[in-house]
């Protein structure tokens, strides 16, 4: 725990070597954000826990492709919140009720530099 509270205090006190030595770049201008990261509450459609397979189902029912924050966001942040709570293996499937020509209904996965996370579709 020591080690932890050192370096916390070393890289806001020091920030810019830390970045330029992580990410091997010149980099000179860099904005210190703050650490705590607010979660607010949502709400999963459906959670089913499936005790012989040792697994959640994961139901989210779409009207329309468009939401805030992205379908894929909150697909990965209902997986994350789940996993923590659950710790098992997760089924995400979402199931979108309106025929729409939409190319977002089309989409199964967040991927976001080394972060991939997939589920289902299906179009009704």
């Amino acid at each position: 725990m020591a080690y932890d509270n050192i370096c916390r205090f070393l890289t806001s006190e020091y920030p810019l070597p830390f970045v330029q030595w992580l990410l091997n770049c010149p980099e000179t201008s860099i904005q210190v954000l703050p650490t705590e990261l607010s979660v607010e509450p949502i709400r999963s459609d459906s959670l089913f826990q499936l005790p012989e397979l040792g697994s959640i189902l994961h139901l989210e029912f779409q009207t329309v492709p468009k939401s805030k924050p992205s379908l894929p966001v909150r697909m990965l942040d209902y997986w994350l919140r789940t996993y923590r709570k659950y710790e098992c293996s997760i089924e995400q499937v979402v199931i979108f009720l309106k025929q729409t020509d939409s190319p977002a209904v089309y989409i199964n996965e967040l991927a976001v530099g080394n972060t991939r996370h997939g589920y289902r579709i299906i179009r009704l």
